[in-house]
């Protein structure tokens, strides 16, 4: 009955982690949802693993999407293109 039981809670926290790490306001977790979600982090090393790749995935996409563009690697995509169509013709 416990492991039915933990991973019933380890399916409700899965659905949860991604809201709790956005702290988005349209979508807020409820004070209760947030202390049962931390309670379990504590002590389950699964979900605790799922949160700290989420958080990675955060980490990375926020680097990822300030980056400077290389405007040459768009030139050469826009000449590329360019090629494609011309030879379309």
């Amino acid at each position: 009955m416990n492991a039915l039981r933990e991973m019933l809670t380890c399916h409700w926290a899965a659905r949860r982690i991604q809201r709790y790490l956005d702290a988005d306001p349209s979508a807020p977790l409820t004070p209760d949802s947030v202390a049962r979600l931390e309670a379990h982090l504590t002590t389950c090393e699964k979900c605790s693993g799922l949160l700290a790749e989420n958080r990675a995935l955060q980490r990375s996409f926020s680097h990822w999407s300030g980056g400077a563009v290389d405007q040459g690697a768009v030139d050469r995509l826009h000449a590329f293109l360019d090629d494609l169509e011309d030879s379309g013709r």
